[in-house]
This record gives structure tokens, C-alpha cells and sequence, in this order.
């Protein structure tokens, strides 16, 4: 096991209506001052918006509304919402959404109190000294961003997603009520169980000697939530299972399954590069799509850890390892094709002559190379697309 520093400050309010206290837990912070942002028109539609307000009004807390944040949270957006929290001297960002209002509150959270534009961060080319601290209500289980200290941001102008990690973007503290992801559809729970199977198997197909207490909580927590998603395909409204599936968001990107070792994320930057050039495309559609081609690219470099994903989560019964880690990556498919997700990436309407530009964007202009079982680099990246076209 590597040496790791695990990091985890953000207060985890979960479970049934504790979405009611967000006035009274704001105010014993000692924040007056706050921006809400939030989606489009979900959370008037549902009615959480008056709730909100009204306990936040209650408790003498002013509101700076900034809504219409979109899937794949916009840099144009970010922007404005830094010029809006200026000039209203915001104490603090509360996002009410999914992993996108979330992500956008944290840049807006750097951009609001360091002079220089937010997206010289994902880009290096400054380091933030200070952030606005972040706070959420949660209502799509999916990116683990109420727990991360990551964000990622799009910018339009260039059709380019860049993601950046900051200690300083841990949410303060995250209020998870399962009850206020009933009304999903299934293909946006769907999309957030593939996304959070992801993050957690991105730390567990690393480079790094296996760590067998990682190994074995980042396994339950794929059991758990693949055994969630199948109820919950045919119960929306079952509570266990939802809070299953939110608090496996939380625990699959705080770094938890990641203790002992490092990892590269490998399969979401390729897909950042997928849903950056073609923002119709939901994250989790395109982790479907490209993390069974990833592990069919890769897994003879490491026979027998896929072999043991296979056995302990897909529940494969094989003695050859190359036939059980085969049957993993396989079952693996099958499930996301079962809870609607799709498994091509003609699926998307993408044409072949999109992966030059695709595996660029990926490489950073062929600047970089991704650190996984192989090195990807563009031509790699380009031989990944084509098994999952």
C-alpha cells in the first residue's frame, strides 16, 4: 500500500427531508449573503424551489439567483456568475442540482474572489489562492462532486471540457435526501450509475500494486449499486435503493476507493473529449459507451486483476483468467445495455472522421499522454473509438 493523504471536510447531511434545514444550517455558519444556483426549471417544477426559499428566508439569508445552469456546466455561465457574485459581495455558492450545478458553483466559487479569468485553472495557467466556500442540495446521484474537490467545465468557444481539482472546491457541507432523485427518468439514473461505477472502477484498474482493503470496498460499492440499479429500473420511488445509489455517488469520488494507490482517470478523459466536442451527449451515456472498449484495449496487460473484478463483481465462474476477465468485461456491457444505456458510439450519430479531432482533444493536441495499463496516446486513443464504434 502507498503512502496517501485521504481528505474528506465536507459535513454529509443524508437522508429523509433534511433538505429543510438548509436556512438554519447556512445561518450557523454565519453567512447572510449566498447565490443560488441551480438547472433550468426541475426544481420549480417539483416545487423544491419554494422550499429553499423558504428556509432561507426564514433564517434571514438573502438570495442572489443565478439559474439556467446546463448539462456540462458552461463556461459563459461561470463567467457571469463570477461578474453576479462581485458585485453582490456572495458569502457563499449553494447549488441546488446534480454534479453540472455543482461543478459550475465551484468555478464560480474560484472566480468570485481570485483576479484572473477561471479558466486559466483547468488550463494551468494560475493557481487560485482562495474559494468562496461551496454548499449543495443534491438531487442527481451521479458525479460525486458534493464530496470531490473536483469540477469540470466546458468552454463552447472551443468545444473543450477540462476538469480541475482543488481541496479549497470540497463542498462545505452536502445535504442527500434519496426522496429528491424519485422523479429522475430512468435514463438519467442510468447515466449516474454508470458514472458513479466509473469513478470507483477508475481507481480500482490502476497501475499500482493491488491494495486488498481498497479493492474490497471499491467491489462493494460496485455490487451495491449495480444491485440498485436493477430495482430501481423497476422502482423508481424505492427509498434503499436510492440512497444506495446517492451515497455510492459520494463515497466513489471522496478518494475513498482510492487510498494506497494513484490513478488517471483514464476512460473520463476520453469521454471529456466525447462530450466537450458533442454536448448532446450525456456523461454517463458516454462512459457506457467507452469503458468496456477501454477494458477490452487493456486487459491483457493485467489478466488477473480483471479476472478478479470479473469473479468478485460480476460473479463470473471461470478458472482460466483470461476467460473470466472476458466474461467480466462482457457482463459489464450487458448491464449497461440493460438499464438503457447505450453501447456504440454510432449511437451517437458520430462519424468515423471524428476521431482525429476526438483523440486530439483527448491528447491536448498530442501534448500529453494518458497514464493507464498502456500509455494512450493519440493513434491509441483513436484504436479505442473504433472497438466501441
Amino acid at each position: 500500500m502507498q503512502n496517501f493523504l485521504y481528505y474528506t471536510p465536507t459535513k454529509v447531511h443524508f437522508g429523509k427531508d433534511t433538505h429543510l434545514q438548509v436556512g438554519e444550517i447556512i445561518k450557523s455558519y454565519g453567512y447572510d449573503t449566498i447565490m443560488l444556483q441551480y438547472g433550468k426549471n426541475s426544481i420549480k417544477k417539483s416545487g423544491l424551489y419554494d422550499t429553499v426559499m423558504d428556509s432561507l428566508t426564514k433564517n434571514g439569508i438573502k438570495v442572489v439567483e443565478m439559474g439556467g445552469v446546463e448539462p456540462n456546466p458552461k463556461l459563459s455561465f461561470v463567467r457571469e456568475a463570477v461578474k453576479v457574485a462581485r458585485e453582490n459581495n456572495v458569502q457563499m455558492i449553494l447549488a441546488v442540482g446534480g454534479g453540472s450545478v455543482i461543478d459550475s458553483s465551484k468555478y464560480t466559487a474560484l472566480g468570485a474572489v481570485n483576479d484572473c479569468d477561471v479558466w486559466d485553472f483547468p488550463t494551468g495557467k494560475a493557481t487560485p489562492e482562495k474559494c468562496l466556500p461551496v454548499a449543495c442540495i443534491l438531487t442527481i446521484a451521479a458525479a460525486g462532486s458534493e464530496m470531490s474537490n473536483s469540477a469540470v467545465v466546458t468552454n463552447m468557444e472551443l468545444n473543450m471540457k477540462r476538469g480541475y481539482g482543488n481541496d479549497m472546491m470540497r463542498c462545505l457541507f452536502s445535504i442527500c435526501n434519496p426522496e429528491l432523485t424519485y422523479t429522475l427518468s430512468k435514463y438519467q439514473t442510468a447515466c449516474g450509475i454508470v458514472d458513479i461505477m466509473a469513478h470507483t472502477m477508475e481507481r480500482y484498474f490502476t497501475l499500482f500494486e493491488p491494495t486488498d482493503l481498497t479493492d474490497r470496498v471499491a467491489e462493494s460499492i460496485l455490487k451495491a449499486v449495480k444491485d440498485a440499479g436493477k430495482v430501481l429500473m423497476e422502482n423508481p420511488q424505492d427509498y434503499e435503493a436510492r440512497a444506495t445509489v446517492m451515497w455510492g455517488s459520494s463515497i466513489s469520488h471522496n478518494g475513498l476507493t482510492g487510498c494506497g494507490r494513484e490513478n488517471s482517470l483514464a476512460v473520463h478523459q476520453i469521454e471529456h473529449a466525447l462530450s466537450g466536442e458533442y454536448d448532446e451527449i450525456a456523461h454517463g451515456a458516454g462512459l457506457a459507451v467507452l469503458f468496456p472498449a477501454w477494458a477490452k484495449y487493456v486487459y491483457k496487460e493485467n489478466i488477473s486483476r480483471f479476472a478478479q473484478f470479473a469473479r468478485r463483481v460480476w460473479d463470473v465462474v471461470e478458472d482460466d483468467d483470461e476467460k473470466a476477465a472476458l466474461e467480466g468485461i462482457n457482463r459489464m456491457s450487458e448491464y449497461f445495455a440493460f438499464i438503457g444505456m447505450p453501447t456504440k458510439l454510432r449511437d451517437f450519430n458520430i462519424d468515423e472522421s471524428a476521431f482525429d479531432r476526438l483523440a486530439e482533444l483527448c491528447t491536448f493536441g498530442g501534448k500529453r499522454k494518458i497514464k493507464t495499463y498502456i500509455e494512450l496516446d493519440e493513434e491509441k486513443i483513436k484504436d479505442i473509438l473504433k472497438i466501441c464504434y
